[in-house]
């Protein structure tokens, strides 16, 4: 068979297969449309059957509601003949109370009329009476020979004279009555915080050593023709004491910051040996830093100490401060954490505010971190930096009422004076100069040396007591706690002294008889 058949034959068979394919198209798609035929006449059956039964529901919707709303017509019918019936009840009781309203307006202006009637009679009475009392003291002051002002004073002098036993007394029961629990309560809650808190105190001191590796370095601290002493003095604001003491020198400041600046500084020129101005210079800025590094982790450690959450950067700081600061010789921030403490105690037995008691000591004493940069008295600087820093207003009344600024307007500001007052007063707590102290108790004796019937006025007990003798013919008991009491207000609002005063007034008289 050549290549032309076989392309021949290839051919025909190519065409069969196409002329199949197109056979068996025309036979499916038949088959298809006569099937979509009958799906439509289907479908139309059933939509005619839906909109059948829709109609049907519709219908009967239509019926329903027609029923619903005739029943919702009737009864609200109903409720408005109710309401209206219930309306002209209620304008008819209304009609009865305007008329008894009217009768009693009538009533008090008749009533009105009288009273103005008698006000007006009584005071052209009083008139006639201030007229006849002018006339009446006018003829008295010409009888007597002396003005209403001086009679008046004769006869407040008399009745002080007169009534002045009768208000000891007075007083006196009062005292006793109220200070016997408020005492007891008192000493109890004061004595259990005592108890439960003991905490250790230190003295601050006024100089500070530094040892040396040998004598030599004296010479080299002092420099040629005392050159680096001279700086360092300068510079730290502390004196540098060289005697003969083997291998030490002394730093005297009264400035506890101050001091230990120059402590650290003469230590890092020590520690590097090269001792001239310029080196001094530079050892004196990093103990600068260093310190205020130090204030900071003070600053920290006593609110962890405390548990306290948070506080302005910056009181923290002044809180840090307080470390190198002293009154009376008590430190400061040490003063201001134990009596945080024994103020927290008491506020748990008082049921108040321990948090708020807490913050409050802590900061009470913050504006004698800068006193001697700001004017005026510590408790109100620390009040107003407290404002500042964003504190509530229960601490800020607290800071400000402690010594007396400002009346204390919660309990918990009472407990701060109390703490602060426990914490200052505890033996050996404070310490002042001789020439203070003995300034201190004289203004104590001379204060109650003021008070008539008193003799004598000792101040003991290193100022925490005053002794006062009385004369007692002239005084009693009820007087003696009454003249006990006047004192030592007055001492308060005078003096100044740590810790609480005891005022104690004496009445003894002696009877002395020979035998010969």
């Amino acid at each position: 068979m050549n290549p032309i058949d076989v392309v021949l034959l290839l051919i025909g068979a190519v065409a069969g297969v196409i002329l199949g394919f197109f056979v068996g198209s025309s036979l499916a798609k038949a088959k298809v449309e006569k099937k979509l035929r009958s799906v439509k006449q289907d479908a139309e059956s059933i939509l005619k059957q839906a909109e059948k039964e829709a109609e049907e529901i519709k219908r009967k919707a239509i019926i329903e509601s027609r029923e619903e709303v005739h029943r919702l017509r009737e009864e609200f019918e109903k409720e408005t003949r109710k309401r209206s019936e219930e309306l002209k009840q209620r304008e008819s009781e209304l009609k009865a109370l305007e008329n008894r309203l009217l009768k009693r307006e009538e009533l008090l202006d008749r009533k009105e009329e009288n009273l103005e009637k008698q006000r007006e009679l009584l005071e052209s009475k009083l008139r006639t009476a201030e007229e006849k009392e002018k006339l009446a003291e006018a003829k008295l002051v010409e009888l007597a020979g002396m003005t209403v002002e001086d009679a008046k004073e004769i006869v407040l002098k008399r009745a002080e004279e007169k009534y002045e036993q009768e208000i000891a007394q007075i007083f006196k029961e009062i005292k006793d009555r109220f200070e016997d629990e408020a005492e007891r309560k008192a000493k109890w809650a004061i004595s259990l915080a005592i108890q439960r808190y003991a905490g250790d105190y230190t003295g601050e001191v006024t100089v500070s050593t530094v040892s040396l590796p040998s004598d030599d370095m004296k010479g080299r601290i002092i420099g040629r023709e005392g050159r680096n002493i001279r700086t360092f003095e300068k510079l730290t604001g502390a004196d540098l004491i060289i005697d003969d003491t083997p291998e030490v020198v002394t730093i005297s400041c009264f400035h506890p910051l101050r001091r230990e600046i120059a402590r650290l500084t003469l230590e890092k020129l020590v520690l590097d040996g090269r001792i001239h101005p310029p080196r001094i210079e530079e050892m004196y800025e990093k103990a600068k830093e260093e310190i205020e590094k130090q204030i900071k982790e003070a600053g920290e450690e006593a609110l962890y100490i405390l548990g306290i959450a948070r506080m302005h950067p910056e009181l923290v700081k002044l809180i840090g401060r307080l470390k190198f600061r002293t009154s009376y010789g008590q430190n400061v921030l040490q003063h201001s954490i134990e009596m945080a403490r024994i103020g927290a105690l008491m506020a748990s037995e008082l049921d108040l505010d321990v948090e708020l008691v807490k913050r409050a000591c802590l900061l009470h004493d913050i504006g004698k971190a800068v006193d001697h940069e700001v004017e005026g008295s510590h408790a109100l600087i620390g009040a107003e930096l407290a404002k500042r820093y964003g504190e509530k207003p229960e601490v800020i009344n607290a800071i400000k009422s402690h010594h007396g600024e400002e009346e204390p307007m919660t309990p918990e500001a009472v407990i701060v004076a109390a703490a602060d007052a426990i914490s200052a007063s505890r033996p050996g707590a404070r310490r002042e100069t001789l020439e203070l102290y003995i300034k201190r108790l004289q203004k104590l004796e001379e204060i109650a040396m003021r008070f008539k019937h008193v003799e004598k006025a000792y101040a003991v007990q290193a100022g925490r007591e005053v002794r006062v003798v009385v004369e007692p013919d002239k005084v009693d008991d009820a007087t003696a706690d009454w003249l006990a009491h006047e004192i030592a207000k007055q001492i308060e609002q005078e003096a100044q002294y740590p810790g609480v005063l005891k005022v104690t007034v004496i009445r003894e008289r002696r009877s002395t008889a020979y035998a010969s």
